[in-house]
């Protein structure tokens, strides 16, 4: 005999993440400010950067050839740090999150189906970056599983930085610290101008910013061909256990 009784129970886990992944990816592709500053701006200052002689790039090859590894760096930048802080700060002034957080979706599921909304849009801004570069006549070097280790713990240590601002900022001030920092790293963190081009004095402390060694160890790979940047490496998992830390220890959800 078919028992008809309701079984009122929460799904899987594992449904309950793909489902809130797929959601967070559609919200922040239907968001025209998010893709304003995840793709459009990347895309414009690679083509500008590369076809006008407006800063004079280090190293062999073409500007393209210096220009292509610190906007996928920014890529990664403006969606795993300031894109993702500013789309979580307003969820949690509006209560969204203080609503998640009472259904059966664990708050840990929560916090990584935002991560893995991080990774599938930073997928695609790879691919649009690489194959734009590659049109303007790019020749990447080096090995893809160095570049896959700086892009992995590049967003881990963006992440957890947009966390922090967001779970602990009102949602307005974190609006205008992410777009601050974003232009400020953008000028000083060896994105589009080169860090020999700054003073020795601060050198060493623009190179210990996430996005220099971020931006400078994917320029050693592609650019030159080199191994794997373990000291880059190892300045991106220092931030990334710091940020990641702290995000987890003072992110207010309400």
């Amino acid at each position: 005999m078919t028992d008809y009784s309701p079984r009122p129970a929460a799904a899987p886990v594992g449904r309950m993440l793909l489902a809130q992944t797929a959601l967070e990816t559609r919200m922040l592709l239907r968001n025209g400010e998010q893709l304003l500053l995840t793709v459009i701006i990347p895309t414009v200052l690679l083509v500008l950067f590369s076809a006008v002689d407006i800063v004079a790039a280090d190293g062999p090859g073409k500007r393209v050839d210096f220009l292509a590894p610190g906007l996928l760096a920014l890529a990664v930048m403006s969606t795993a740090f300031t894109g993702q802080a500013i789309a979580t700060g307003f969820e949690r002034r509006y209560g969204v999150l203080k609503r998640l957080g009472a259904t059966p979706l664990p708050r840990w599921a929560l916090l990584t189906a935002k991560t893995g909304c991080v990774l599938v849009t930073e997928v695609l801004q790879v691919a649009l970056l690489t194959v734009i570069a590659l049109a303007l006549g790019w020749s990447p070097q080096g090995g893809p599983l160095a570049v896959a280790g700086l892009l992995v713990l590049g967003t881990a240590a963006f992440s957890g930085l947009g966390l922090l601002m967001a779970g602990t900022l009102k949602a307005e001030a974190t609006l205008a610290g992410a777009n601050l920092v974003f232009v400020l790293l953008l000028l000083i963190g060896g994105v589009v101008v080169p860090l020999s081009r700054f003073p020795e004095a601060v050198r060493p402390v623009l190179e210990l910013l996430p996005i220099s060694a971020l931006s400078d160890g994917l320029r050693s790979v592609l650019q030159y061909g080199a191994g794997v940047p373990w000291s880059d490496l190892g300045v991106l998992a220092v931030w990334s256990v710091l940020g990641l830390a702290a995000a987890a220890r003072f992110f207010r959800w309400e």
